[in-house]
């Protein structure tokens, strides 16, 4: 899945570099398939000081949410040629953005202005081991005074790309 720092989601086949062969059975059907665009889009905003596995930690966590509220962002299962199934996942990309800590900040009360589709993810969730305890250090902040590691958000693109300005693309 193809995504530019412009925050495009569009799906394009890949361009071989070698002249092209025919398709096999077994070859996948999506080489021969239309550009699909989505006017939607999945976006993670992470905080920049993060360590790397932080930055995955977050992003997994985040994603999640959006999976389990919002069933029209996830495809249909997958399978193998041998017939053996997999679990269905988003339809479309997920683009990961990164910021300061103002950043996060102003993009969540974006979010939250535009009622959009949202999970967050808090400097606290680091020190828990559960998903009561992620709740209780959650429900202990007011919405102001949340300090804010990872924000994930969903909708219209042109919404999601006003809540991510600031933000820049995941290096």
């Amino acid at each position: 899945m193809n995504a530019t720092a412009a925050g495009n989601t569009t799906l394009a086949p890949a361009t071989p570099a070698t002249p092209a062969v025919p398709a096999t059975p077994a070859a996948p059907a999506a080489a021969n398939a239309e550009q699909i665009r989505f006017d939607t889009k999945i976006a993670v905003l992470l905080r920049e000081d993060l360590e790397t596995w932080q930055r995955l930690n977050v992003t997994a966590f985040l994603v999640s949410g959006l999976g389990t509220e919002l069933p029209e962002v996830i495809g249909e299962p997958y399978e193998d040629a041998d017939g053996v199934p997999c679990l269905p996942m988003f339809r479309q990309p997920v683009l990961v953005f990164e910021g300061t800590k103002e950043t996060l900040k102003t993009a969540h009360a974006r979010v939250l202005s535009r009622s959009l589709p949202r999970a967050v993810f808090t400097s606290d969730l680091f020190a828990t081991g559960n998903d009561r305890d992620n709740r209780a250090a959650v429900r202990a902040v007011p919405t102001a005074d949340l300090d804010l590691v990872g924000l994930a958000l969903y909708g219209p693109k042109n919404a999601v790309d006003k809540v991510l300005k600031g933000a820049r693309m995941h290096p």
